[in-house]
């Protein structure tokens, strides 16, 4: 039975994470131009309603299994929490938050295209195909978790998500770029961000609300290593930070509040399955090569073709293999550097690729079937004059007019 000091930072642990997906809303929100603000926001918002409710109906109970090989957790095990205790309840409450961002993240790449109701057939769908099932994999005793015990090496090490979460959303986000196609007028430089200090806010709730994505979970082992992960989330961020702006830098000849808000979020992503296993020192390392190859990925989708609108794939995708791969050279004891061998690097491939394949292949047969039956993007000229009002009958700024007058 958690004490009450352990308790109550699950409690503030869970919120911290809940927080972080109004904060995606905002990133993401001022990324877009003026005319899809809102349709931005609901996909975040909506992604929180629609995966919490279904988190607790039976999400919850897949992510567990009772042996490796199966596939995820009986979704009846314990249908809607029954019979669960409270330090049962408060993890189930925890790992909610971990499903609904997941989900949210992937809506970045079909920003200003993409009807509402779609989307969230795609969240449920995806959520219950994949995410649950992953996590069942990464943290429920299933075959990631095990796959070291059969290789006879280390385990895998994924302390807060980065195949369950960062790679897993990415390559949906990949797949359902290419399935809804590019945007009208897709082109470098076109696309500018409508709102800055929107873009700020929400990368400051992001590194705000991430302590508790990667230093909650240490209630359930004792807070332990609460110094070390604290210490490594900030200053792979911050190194990550700078490893962007040098790259704009050096390409465009200035630096931007944009490259440093993004710059935030790769570092944050790369070191969320490393916090709590390499030195602060290898963490500023690690932070400082997710913000330059970050950076440089990005610009893949304007020589590949694919419109990844706000950078899901070079983000999450890019930077969450960074991290989850980088373990298998500097993890503190096991890491091919640091006093292991290749057996950390070769689990560490093996379960950040499979969840990529599996994630992706899956999102591409949803989306799919959604386009092909309800149909998932706007119309064309809906595009051109904004999805906002189309699809929810809203206006994100009113400049002053009233409608009514």
């Amino acid at each position: 039975m958690l004490d009450t000091g352990t308790l109550t930072w699950a409690v503030v642990a869970t919120a911290l994470v809940l927080l972080m997906t109004p904060g995606l809303a905002f990133f993401y929100g001022g990324l877009v131009k003026a005319k899809s603000v809102v349709s931005m926001m609901m996909m975040s918002f909506g992604s929180l309603a629609l995966i919490g409710v279904l988190w607790i109906l039976y999400g919850f109970s897949m992510s567990a299994v009772s042996s490796p090989t199966d596939f995820s957790g009986n979704p009846f095990s314990n249908f809607a929490l029954e019979g669960l205790g409270n330090d049962e309840l408060i993890g189930a409450a925890y790992g909610s938050t971990f499903a609904i961002i997941t989900v949210a993240l992937i809506s970045g790449s079909i920003a200003d295209r993409a009807k509402f109701g779609p989307w969230l057939v795609f969240a449920g769908v995806w959520a219950t195909l994949v995410y649950f099932p992953v996590a069942s994999w990464v943290w429920g005793g299933g075959w990631i978790m095990e796959l070291g015990s059969w290789l006879g090496t280390s385990s895998v090490i994924d302390y807060a998500g980065g195949t369950a979460v960062h790679i897993s959303a990415g390559a949906a986000a990949l797949a359902l770029a290419i399935v809804l196609g590019k945007r009208f007028g897709f082109a470098k430089g076109i696309m500018q961000p409508h709102n800055v200090p929107l873009v700020l806010l929400g990368a400051a709730l992001l590194w705000f609300g991430w302590f508790g994505f990667n230093v909650g979970a240490e209630f359930l082992n004792g807070m332990a290593n609460a110094g070390l992960i604290t210490v490594n989330t900030i200053g792979a961020t911050a190194a990550s930070v700078l490893g962007w702006l040098v790259i704009e830098k050096l390409r465009e000849g200035k630096a931007t509040s944009i490259g440093a808000a993004s710059g935030a979020i790769a570092g944050l992503v790369a070191i969320t399955p490393a916090c709590a296993n390499v030195t602060p020192l290898w963490a500023l390392v690690l932070g400082a090569i997710a913000g330059i190859a970050s950076a440089l990925a990005v610009e893949l989708k304007f020589k590949l073709g694919y419109d990844d609108s706000l950078d899901v794939v070079g983000i999450h995708l890019v930077a969450g293999l960074i991290g989850t791969l980088y373990l298998g050279f500097f993890a503190i004891d096991t890491g091919l550097f640091t006093g292991g061998d290749l057996g950390q690097l070769l689990v560490q491939t093996i379960a950040a690729f499979g969840v990529l394949i599996y994630s992706f292949t899956a999102a591409l047969l949803i989306g799919l079937a959604i386009e092909k039956t309800m149909g998932f993007r706007v119309k064309s000229e809906d595009e051109i004059a904004g999805v906002d009002l189309v699809v929810h009958g809203e206006a994100a700024y009113s400049f002053g007019q009233d409608e009514r007058a």
